[in-house]
């Protein structure tokens, strides 16, 4: 009988995790990123990615580009890794790639200040640089590592819609306006959080219906848990009804329009309006706020409706709603897999465990924090205050670091859906590797913490650059192809 207890609070957990991240973080996040996906995988043309991003691209272009464009994209890993198969699809270089993959969760710019100002400045420039570096270094280790599939990669047709050339410029309005449609439903600034109407619905027992999920879905805030809200159970429900649809609506797009594909795109729209608002039962009937981010919800969509009507043919937007919708069965299931995960994960997981394993600067201990970093993977910025429960309850900052660089890269989800992209080979790899940069990073943080001069952390981060620059260009050099001689026939 105990060990039946055991098991239903696993489940328990486990599906509480996955209702709670439905509810919460996939409508506003996770659609808009499948659907830029998407564009960018029907509507770009592969040079326009290749460009900037190729494998054949100079490396003092590509990899820079793939940091700036990472570090203004305030979102978790999860959203990031729908973008990631994008570019990937269209012709992006392994490392650049990878680049972008780490360093848009880890570093970027909403993290970094959220950072700052939650637990410390020395911390935030920590992660800021070590992410800066490791993750240009992880991206040239894959490429290096895995250069014969990348150059196959790269020598792939383009099964794209779109021909060559430069981004058209409708193509460049549709993608700009999906990310400010992202950006709108994911940014925490005043304008778009604080409330400027209100209705009230009067509608009986939404109060008694919000204990109840309260019962079946406990959680505790103090661990990242969020718990599901009447708005969430009632987007839950709408995300599964989209789900039903699509299978008629999306799944062959690309033949051609249906009724069904009309009726899917106005839920998902209803669906992302219902998100973008703020919902409060009371005793007696409910209260539906609008804050800046429904308005701003409601003129992108628009605006996306008039480009694509306006500018766009139909079979081209068949190939963008047919890609996006491949994006999201490659992808969704994997990450419910692994958020269910996650939920049972962290009920093994007992906070006294941190200071015992996380408390000193250690290889132990930094190889803690990453764990925690897999197995208690938080939504993007939520991380932020579990790390300052973290150190509340004594873990050391360069373990905390280490935290901090592997969470929004290692989570169990995150690695699923990689997987699925790349393959299993050159996803364990980059796992590995990230595990072993983000336990070099706390170590060297800690060395700092502890007391170790700043001249000398620099040093130890300056040297080891320098060797892997040195391994790689010695690798590199020796793996060459040496070009044969032409011998010249006697006339």
């Amino acid at each position: 009988m105990e060990v039946f207890d055991v098991a239903a609070k696993l489940v328990q957990g486990g599906l509480g995790n996955l209702a709670a991240y439905l509810a919460a973080h996939v409508l506003l996040c996770l659609l808009p990123a499948f659907f830029i996906a998407g564009a960018m995988s029907a509507l770009l043309p592969k040079e326009a990615i290749t460009r900037f991003l190729g494998r054949c691209t100079p490396k003092y272009v590509s990899y820079p580009a793939a940091v700036s464009a990472g570090s203004l994209l305030a979102v978790c890993s999860c959203t990031i890794v729908p973008l990631f198969a994008g570019i990937y699809k269209k012709g992006a270089g392994l490392g650049p790639a990878i680049t972008f993959l780490f360093f848009a969760p880890a570093a970027n710019i909403l993290a970094l200040a959220y950072t700052g100002v939650a637990i410390g400045l020395d911390l935030a420039v920590a992660r800021m640089l070590l992410a800066l570096a490791f993750g240009i270094g992880i991206g040239m280790i894959m490429a290096l590592i895995f250069s014969r599939s990348d150059i196959a990669h790269a020598q792939e047709n383009d099964r794209g819609f779109a021909g060559h050339g430069r981004i058209p410029r409708r193509s460049w309005a549709l993608i700009l306006i999906l990310a400010a449609l992202l950006l709108f439903g994911t940014l925490k600034l005043n304008a778009l959080t604080d409330n400027y109407a209100f209705v009230n619905l009067p509608v009986g027992g939404v109060d008694r219906f919000q204990a109840t999920l309260y019962q079946l879905v406990p959680f505790d805030p103090t661990q990242g848990e969020e718990g599901v809200s009447v708005q969430g159970a009632i987007l839950i429900g709408l995300l599964a009804i989209i789900g039903a649809l699509a299978w008629r609506g999306l799944n062959r797009v690309d033949e051609g329009f249906n009724r069904w594909t009309w009726v899917t795109l106005g839920l998902v729209v209803l669906t992302l309006l219902v998100a973008a608002t703020n919902m409060m039962p009371y005793d007696g009937g409910l209260v539906v706020y609008f804050p800046g981010k429904f308005f701003g919800v409601a003129a992108a969509l628009l605006a996306v409706t008039f480009v694509a009507w306006r500018f766009f043919d139909p079979y081209e937007i068949q190939e963008w709603l047919w890609e996006s919708w491949r994006f999201v069965k490659q992808i969704f299931p994997l990450l419910l897999v692994g958020v269910f995960g996650v939920g049972i994960a962290r009920q093994l997981i007992q906070p006294d465990w941190i200071q015992f394993l996380a408390g000193s600067n250690t290889v132990s201990g930094n190889l803690a924090g990453v764990a925690f970093g897999v197995f208690m993977y938080f939504p993007t910025l939520v991380e932020v205050p579990i790390a300052n429960m973290f150190l509340s309850l004594g873990m050391h900052r360069g373990p905390l670091l280490a935290y901090l660089m592997a969470d929004p890269e290692l989570s169990l989800q995150s690695i699923l859906m990689v997987s699925a992209i790349i393959g299993r080979t050159k996803t364990f790899t980059y796992v590995g590797w990230v595990a072993l940069f983000s336990t070099l990073a706390g170590l060297l943080y800690g060395m700092l913490v502890d007391g170790a001069s700043l001249w000398l952390s620099a040093g130890c981060v300056l040297a080891l650059l320098a060797v892997l620059v040195a391994s790689l260009w010695l690798i590199g050099r020796r793996t060459r192809p040496v070009p044969i001689p032409v011998r010249e026939h006697p006339s």
